[in-house]
Formats: C-alpha cells, sequence, structure tokens
C-alpha cells in the first residue's frame, strides 16, 4: 500500500509531481534543453567566483544533469563551476568560495538515484559522515558559502545531519499548503510565494540589487519545511494554513508547519548559508510535456537562482 500510494501521488525524485500523467514521472524527468540560460549583464566579467557542485553523494541533481540549467545560467553570471567527485575534505574545498549541494542520499539508501522501492521500506541513510559534517561546518566558518538543496523524503533525512551543523531543522516529510497552492497544479504540495499572501519575505535575496531584480513570485514543486536558529532569516515563510504530513499514507502524523519556512538564509561565522526546503524550484525541467522549475511562465525563480548566488558571493548583504 505504501508504494502504491507513493507512486500515486507523485515522484519521489527531484520534487515532480504526477500532474496530469498517471505513470511515475520521474522516468520523464529531464533538464529543460530550451531554457533561456542567458545573462544579459553579468555580474562577475573579471573575476569569477568558484563554485564547487556536489556529484559525490549520489546526487539526484547534477551540474550536468537535471541542474544543468542552474550550472549554465550561473556560469553565464559568470561564475566558474567545477564539479566535485570526492568525498569533502579540508583540500576538496580549498580555494572554492561557494559549496552547492543539491538532493544528496546516503549511499546505502537506494540501489540508484533513481526511483527506488527501498525508499519507502528503510527510509534514507546520512549522505555525508560526521567527519564531511565537519569539514563542511569548519569551511563555512571561515569564510565559505553554502547553498544547501534538500527536498521531501527521503532527501531531508539524507541531509538532516549537515543541516544540524547550522541548527537548521528539517521535517524530512512533504509540506502542503491548500490554500497557497495554483489550482492549475490540483495540488496542496506546490506552493506559491508571494508579497501578496504574506510568504515572500523582504530581504536583499528577493529585493534584488535593484528594481529589475525584485522577486515577487516563486513557486515551489513538493517539498518540506525548515527551520532555523536565532538569528537566521526565512525569505521563502510558509503560511499558517501550511501543514507537513509525515508520509503520503492516508494514516499519516499531519502538523502544522505556520512558523517554517522552505527557504531560509544565516551567516555562520565569517560565511554564509542559504537552505532550500525544495529541489525544483531551481531547477529547469520539463516532465512528458510540462515544464517545471525556472522555465516556468509567469514566476521569478529564474531571477531568485541568481540572487541566492549574488548573496552567497556577497554581492547583496
Amino acid at each position: 500500500m505504501r508504494k502504491i500510494l507513493a507512486r500515486s501521488f507523485l515522484a519521489l525524485a527531484g520534487s515532480c509531481l504526477l500532474w496530469p500523467f498517471t505513470a511515475p514521472l520521474h522516468a520523464q524527468q529531464i533538464g529543460d534543453s530550451t531554457f533561456n540560460t542567458k545573462v544579459d549583464h553579468p555580474a562577475y566579467v573579471y573575476d569569477h567566483p568558484k563554485v564547487l557542485f556536489d556529484e559525490a553523494h549520489r546526487n539526484f541533481h547534477t551540474a550536468s544533469g537535471r541542474y544543468k540549467p542552474f550550472a549554465d545560467l550561473v556560469i553565464s553570471d559568470g561564475y566558474e563551476v567545477t564539479p566535485n567527485n570526492d568525498k569533502f575534505n579540508r583540500e576538496t574545498l580549498e580555494g572554492y568560495h561557494i559549496l552547492v549541494i543539491a538532493n544528496a542520499l546516503g549511499a546505502e539508501s537506494s540501489k540508484s538515484p533513481e526511483w527506488s522501492d527501498d525508499w519507502f521500506e528503510g527510509g534514507a541513510k546520512p549522505a555525508f559522515d560526521e567527519e564531511e559534517c565537519d569539514v563542511v561546518c569548519t569551511w563555512v566558518g571561515t569564510g565559505g558559502s553554502l547553498l544547501l538543496i534538500t527536498d521531501h523524503l527521503p532527501f531531508g533525512f539524507a541531509a538532516v545531519n549537515l543541516a544540524k551543523c547550522f541548527s537548521v531543522d528539517m521535517s524530512g516529510g512533504y509540506t502542503w499548503d491548500e490554500a497557497n497552492s495554483p489550482k492549475e497544479f490540483n495540488h496542496p504540495g506546490i506552493i506559491v510565494f508571494t508579497r501578496e499572501n504574506g510568504t515572500l519575505a523582504d530581504h536583499p535575496i528577493t529585493q534584488g540589487r535593484d528594481t529589475t531584480e525584485r522577486i515577487n513570485r516563486i513557486i515551489a514543486w513538493q517539498g518540506q519545511s525548515l527551520k532555523g536558529p536565532k538569528g537566521s532569516e526565512a525569505f521563502l515563510k510558509l503560511a499558517a494554513t501550511a501543514i507537513d504530513r509525515e508520509s503520503l499514507l492516508d494514516s499519516a502524523k499531519v502538523v502544522s508547519a505556520a512558523g517554517r519556512a522552505q527557504g531560509i538564509v544565516l551567516k555562520y561565522g565569517k560565511g554564509r548559508v542559504i537552505v532550500l526546503g525544495e529541489a525544483a524550484m531551481l531547477s529547469a525541467q520539463v516532465g512528458g510535456k510540462q515544464k517545471f522549475g525556472m522555465n516556468y511562465p509567469g514566476i521569478d525563480n529564474k531571477q531568485l537562482a541568481l540572487n541566492v548566488m549574488h548573496w552567497l558571493s556577497r554581492l547583496l548583504n
């Protein structure tokens, strides 16, 4: 029953829902090669901040795969992106300004980073060992910047120990908000964040450097909820109507997600951290004929990706 319900609601990997399909969409889920990743006025023309993009932890999203549109976008903006295929240590991170981790999985959490039934049977194992967590936290504390992108089950559980280093709590399940879900999707897990509904907070990330970079509407495609420590800021705030589901079973425990978020920022020592509780929002993907992510019309997710990187590289204060 668990497997049937899960398949009926969504394709687990990468926040990709089944609308309007009847088969698991993960099998059709690919990066959108038609998405325009050009930045007309790159932020970096002479100096190029170095970005390490993690691909060593069974990541569902990689710089050459489903997150290629994101990688191409930031390269167009003047960043230098290098894939990482090694365990995190001091030498791995040395010389890099930003570390990007998108939907990592533990080595024992499934047989494949694609769809696997045992994601539901045993849950996820940690993607990072304690030594790696210590290395990343120390690196951030001395001035590095981390973009940690997680998702609903099992991805949140796989990253929970790294998040705890920064005192960030992850729900690990599924966050729904029927009151703030775009009607065209007919799924409460797809949530819209706007200034009008009070969920898009004022922050340098949402304001940008000028009015051309101002963000007004963001869509997230089924993720988990987050709670940051004292001193952190939520820029994608969940409304009082949001709920957290432990699973997709009818008998799942359901609690309020009020006061939680799907996007938080914090400063840690000399460094900076952004944690996102949903991964598709910074992707540009297609499943069947459906676009989702930065390529969906009428939203500002593309500018969000740029503003996130600008805050991490300190163009935004």
